[in-house]
Order: C-alpha cells, then sequence, then structure tokens
C-alpha cells in the first residue's frame, strides 16, 4: 500500500526530529556513517506509519492494536515522513525536501530558548514554499519543569504570531518516551489533511535521493541496477514503463547533460512492492540504470517522466520574485552579475542575476533545470561567508 501524503519534520538542529520520526514510525533514519559519527541528520531520512485510530477508546496510535484495550484498531491512512537536516549549512537539502511536502512538523525543544536561528529558517522555508499545514511539536518536556514548559509554550506563540502558522496547533512531547504519542497523531489526522491529486497530467518524479544497492564483491550477474528515491508529482508510473530522466549527465566533451533514458524494474513503498505509484508518499524506483550513475545521491535534483513527456531542460529562468524581511541580515535588492543559488523542484544550481526590473529577472543557470513554468523557486544569496534563504518567486 502506497502512502497518501508526505510530511516533513523541520526545526533546529538537536531539537530531535530523528527521534520523533522514530517516536511515529519506530524507524531511526539516521544511517549513514558520517550522520552516526557527528549525531547529526546530513541528508534526507525517510520512514512510514500507518495512522490508525481505535473506536472503543477514542485514541489514535500507530499500531494495529490499541495500546490502551489491546482490541483492532482502525487503519485510517499510511503516511510518510521526511527527517530534513537542522544544520544552516544543509539548508538546501530542507528546501529541496520542501518541494515533495503535503504539511509539515516544526520541532522546537523545551529545554531552549525559542526560537532558535534555524527554527527561523526552517519556518520561513515552510512560508516561503507555501507549506500551509503545519503542527508544532514543542519536544523534550522530560527535561523541564511544568511551570518552565509552559514559559516555553509561550515563546513558541509569540514567535508564530502574525504568521500563517499563528493558529498551529502545539503538541507537547517526550520523544525518547512516548509521550503525548496519541495527542499528535490525532493533531496530524485533523490539521494535515490528504490533498487533492490530479491523476490526469504527465507523469512526473521528483529525485530527492539515489543509491547504489549492490553489496561489494557482489558478481556481475546479480547486480542490480540503480535505485532512485523521491516523490510523484503529478501522473501514474507502472513497473515496466520506459522512463527518461532529466537534466541527466554531461558527457565527455559536451557543456549540456543528456537526458537518460531506462526502465522500471520494480517499485517500492519501505519494503512494500507495488505495480504501480501514483502522487502521494515516498516511493524508492528501481531501474536499469548503471548502478555507478545513482549511488551516493548522483541523481539528486533530476526529474523522471515517460519518454518524449518531461518539460524541457532551461539554462536561464526568467522569475517574478519577492524577497523576504530578514531580520538578522540586511536583504537589500538583487543586483545585475550577483551570484545566486536557486532552488526548484528538489534541484539546486548556481545561477547570475541579469536583466533585474522591480520584482523579475533572469537567472542564468550554471547547471540546467527540468522543471513545469509556474513551479515555485527558492532564492539564495552570499552572506558572510554562508548562503542564506533570501527570497521566493515562481518561474515565468
Amino acid at each position: 500500500m502506497q502512502a497518501e501524503l508526505n510530511i516533513g519534520l523541520l526545526g533546529h538542529v538537536d531539537h530531535g526530529k530523528t527521534s520523533v520520526t522514530k517516536m511515529l514510525t519506530g524507524t531511526w533514519t539516521d544511517i549513514h556513517s558520517m550522520e552516526i559519527k557527528r549525531g547529526i541528520t546530513i541528508k534526507l531520512g525517510y520512514a512510514e506509519m500507518m495512522s490508525s485510530f481505535c473506536e472503543k477508546c477514542g485514541i489514535y496510535t500507530n499500531s494495529k492494536k490499541c495500546h490502551k484495550c489491546g482490541g483492532e484498531s482502525k487503519e485510517l491512512r499510511k503516511i510518510s515522513f521526511v527527517d530534513a537536516p537542522g544544520h544552516e549549512t544543509l539548508m538546501a537539502t530542507v528546501i529541496s525536501a520542501s518541494s515533495i511536502l503535503d504539511g509539515a512538523l516544526l520541532i522546537i525543544a523545551a529545554n531552549e530558548q525559542c526560537p532558535q536561528p534555524q527554527t527561523k529558517e526552517h519556518k520561513m522555508v515552510l512560508e516561503t514554499l507555501g507549506i500551509k499545514n503545519i503542527v508544532v511539536v514543542q519536544n523534550k518536556i522530560d527535561l523541564v519543569s511544568k511551570e518552565k514548559a509552559k514559559e516555553h509554550y509561550k515563546q513558541i506563540k509569540e514567535f508564530l504570531k502574525g504568521s500563517i502558522y499563528e493558529n498551529a496547533p502545539i503538541i507537547p512531547i517526550s520523544a525518547n518516551y512516548n509521550a503525548n504519542l496519541d495527542i499528535l497523531l490525532e493533531a496530524i489526522d485533523k490539521n494535515i489533511p490528504t490533498p487533492k491529486r490530479d491523476e490526469s497530467k504527465d507523469a512526473l518524479f521528483f529525485i530527492a535521493r539515489s543509491f547504489d544497492v549492490n553489496k561489494p564483491g557482489i558478481v556481475v550477474e546479480k547486480l542490480v541496477g540503480g535505485v532512485v528515491g523521491g516523490s510523484v508529482v503529478s501522473g501514474e508510473f507502472k513497473v515496466g514503463d520506459e522512463i527518461e530522466i532529466s537534466p541527466g549527465i554531461v558527457r565527455i566533451n559536451k557543456q549540456v547533460p543528456e537526458p537518460i533514458k531506462s526502465k522500471i524494474i520494480a517499485m517500492f513503498a519501505g519494503s512494500e512492492k507495488l505495480e504501480s505509484v501514483k502522487p502521494g508518499g515516498l516511493v524508492a524506483i528501481q531501474t536499469t540504470l548503471d548502478p555507478s550513475l545513482a549511488k551516493a545521491d548522483g541523481l539528486i535534483g533530476n526529474v523522471i517522466g515517460k519518454v518524449g513527456s518531461l518539460p524541457p531542460l532551461y539554462d536561464s529562468l526568467k522569475v517574478e520574485y519577492s524577497l523576504l524581511n530578514r531580520v538578522d541580515f540586511e536583504n537589500h535588492g538583487i543586483k545585475e552579475g550577483e551570484t545566486l543559488v536557486v532552488s526548484v523542484g528538489t534541484a539546486t544550481s548556481i545561477g547570475v542575476a541579469q536583466k533585474v526590473k522591480k520584482n523579475k529577472m533572469e537567472i542564468i543557470l550554471k547547471r540546467p533545470v527540468c522543471v513545469p513554468i509556474s513551479s515555485k523557486i527558492a532564492i539564495s544569496r552570499k552572506i558572510n561567508q554562508r548562503w542564506r534563504l533570501a527570497g521566493a518567486g515562481k518561474i515565468l
């Protein structure tokens, strides 16, 4: 069964996003060696959960059996969770994640002053890219007194005041002790609805991760093709479909990337095999690609479509944009010739601003992108040697 929607977990570094993911799904998503070594999330992590409801007890659960009465619970919907990194230097990963999200959990630790730097940044990303449905999770309440938790709650309310999230529910939890899990599940069910999907459009898939799943030393006869992970944003894919991956790869002695043609061998939602996939949830697609192309997230930012149906490649974008009102740095008007980072879909590309006029400009890209017209973009600029989110817009 494919998940119905994608929910992101965002928030300041070390506020417990990965722990909340484990509380909800039972899966620890920090599995890469550097993440384990440093104790932070670097890449996007995925996990799934079936949300259920016990009609006898009137409580929500993530289990087939009610933890209170032990009876059978009624399955509601399957949800994919995307665990995004909190560290400021990994904001491009967060922005790419937001392109496949239907809603979000904003994680805020009760044992630190609110807001922290990345709490502000992540809230800004969600607002900028139009993620309207969120639940605020006040984590780590086990580390503070009742009075301190109430005081911190007021800080969160003040932080959200005047924003589109002013009335978002704030759920106090302790992820390490599964405290208030049922209340959090109820808030998710009531505040993050499953969006209506348009399945009549051309099939389009955003690649957010890619892998070589072959183990070292495997014999050639048993090699399997590269695997990509991400989300279907429109249409439908089936096992056996001939597909195209764009922008693709740069061939030797050529400047422009060439789309790659491949075939869908298998598709998975978690460990469950699927014959077809539609919009909603996160899925993995096994292809006939040379696994070396897919290893170590080599295909992030590409899109998949059926042969001949993909949007064109653009090496320049005409955009309509607005700058964010930043209080932590002077976000002055963009100047011609300024270098920017543009995030669209799951792709990130460096570009140079040209023909800047009021709220419109052209951006000449270093690496072409394959995106539909009217796609939302996020614009980052270099401030004190760091790339900081500065604006948003749409492609004209």
